[in-house]
């Protein structure tokens, strides 16, 4: 089972959700999205697995720190979360063609 987390290493959230996934059998590919954020194409793909609209995903405090606003098309709220990856939600894990947001970090087992 190939596993991805998209991981901020500051957050307690992402670390959590790290540990939960390694103690659950898991050996997921860490991508630390700060510097190594999604392309438009990939954070499209990782928003159907979501469910979720790109307004849906931003961190609100840290998008009006940036000065995006979340009422924008999508396509200019994934460009901008491209550019400004903080404002995305973290962290994402993406397993067998699904994917979370763990928050809480007890959301990804769903998806293993």
């Amino acid at each position: 089972m190939s596993v991805t987390i998209y991981h901020n290493p500051r957050c307690t959230k992402s670390r959590q959700t790290l540990a939960l996934l390694e103690e659950n059998g898991a050996d997921p590919k860490i991508i630390e999205y700060l510097s190594e954020p999604p392309s438009a194409t990939e954070l499209k793909k990782i928003l159907d697995m979501l469910g979720m609209t790109p307004a849906q995903l931003l961190r609100r405090k840290e998008a009006n720190e940036a000065g995006i606003d979340a009422t924008q098309d999508d396509a200019t709220l994934i460009a901008a979360m491209v550019a400004n990856p903080i404002v995305i939600e973290r962290p994402i894990v993406v397993a067998n063609g699904k994917a979370r947001v763990g928050r809480p970090p007890e959301n990804v087992l769903e998806i293993l």
